[in-house]
């Protein structure tokens, strides 16, 4: 048997973002891929730019060291499945939401580090800054729902839900962002029906909840722990815990989290 044409290179999931983003578009699209995860440190030893995740492509004898690139490229090379929506509006759209996540949002990003399993509960500082960028992400993904919405119901094709429609990397590159309303408590305050909608859908669907039991099992093996990601917020008197792996979200107002 023949290997995959795909080897994918990315620190543990548990804690980086660039990676899952990638890892979920794979995974989701079953693309087959090999894939080796290393510490950061050894970053430089593995990627020309020391950056991580690394995709390299047999075929093409090609080696990409940026995630968007690396997905790009995979959409590309695999046209029978809808990475991009195949609507060209929404295609357009999916694509101008995913290139302002991909390059925007630094305080969220630097203030509240991906931790895919952590529980913080108590006074988190969330500086006015954090608050727009927060507020921003709930109007894309309100907009993209209620456009999204509108656009198939005129053609009269499905909407599975999901930002476009069907996932596709605007969902991978949301994802991550999506953890850190649950991992921080983040405010959902401004977050409208159809945001929630999304959010449910994304916590509940099956390919995404097989990536989440491997966050999980990453954390069964301490060589994954990063101590500098662990215990955030200690001085302000913020608890820190994990949650169960068979939690369930539940809309604000609606029910309790499990």
């Amino acid at each position: 048997m023949s290997q995959p044409e795909y080897h994918l290179i990315g620190t543990y999931t548990r804690y980086s973002s660039w990676t899952a983003r990638v890892e979920a578009v794979l995974e989701y699209f079953e693309i087959p891929y090999t894939t080796e995860k290393i510490p950061l440190d050894q970053a430089a030893s593995h990627s020309p730019s020391a950056l991580i995740p690394v995709l390299y492509s047999q075929k093409h004898s090609i080696t990409l060291n940026d995630s968007l690139a690396i997905v790009e490229f995979l959409a590309d090379q695999n046209p029978g499945s809808p990475l991009w929506p195949r609507d060209p509006a929404l295609r357009a759209l999916a694509r101008s939401a995913t290139a302002e996540m991909h390059s925007g949002f630094a305080t969220l990003r630097n203030t509240f580090h991906t931790n895919f399993i952590a529980r913080y509960e108590g006074p988190i500082p969330v500086s006015e800054a954090a608050r727009r960028e927060i507020k921003r992400v709930l109007t894309i993904w309100d907009s993209a729902r209620r456009e999204t919405r509108v656009r198939l119901e005129e053609k009269g094709e499905l909407d599975e839900g999901f930002l476009f429609g069907g996932f596709s990397i605007a969902d991978a590159w949301f994802w991550p962002v999506l953890w850190r309303f649950r991992s921080y408590s983040l405010s959902l305050d401004d977050a409208t029906p159809e945001a929630l909608t999304w959010m449910e859908k994304m916590w509940s669907d099956p390919k995404i909840r097989k990536l989440v039991e491997g966050y999980y099992r990453q954390a069964e093996d301490p060589r994954t722990r990063i101590e500098k990601y662990e215990g955030l917020f200690a001085e302000y008197g913020v608890q820190y815990s994990t949650f169960r792996d068979d939690w369930v979200f539940t809309a604000p107002g609606t029910g309790t989290e499990a």
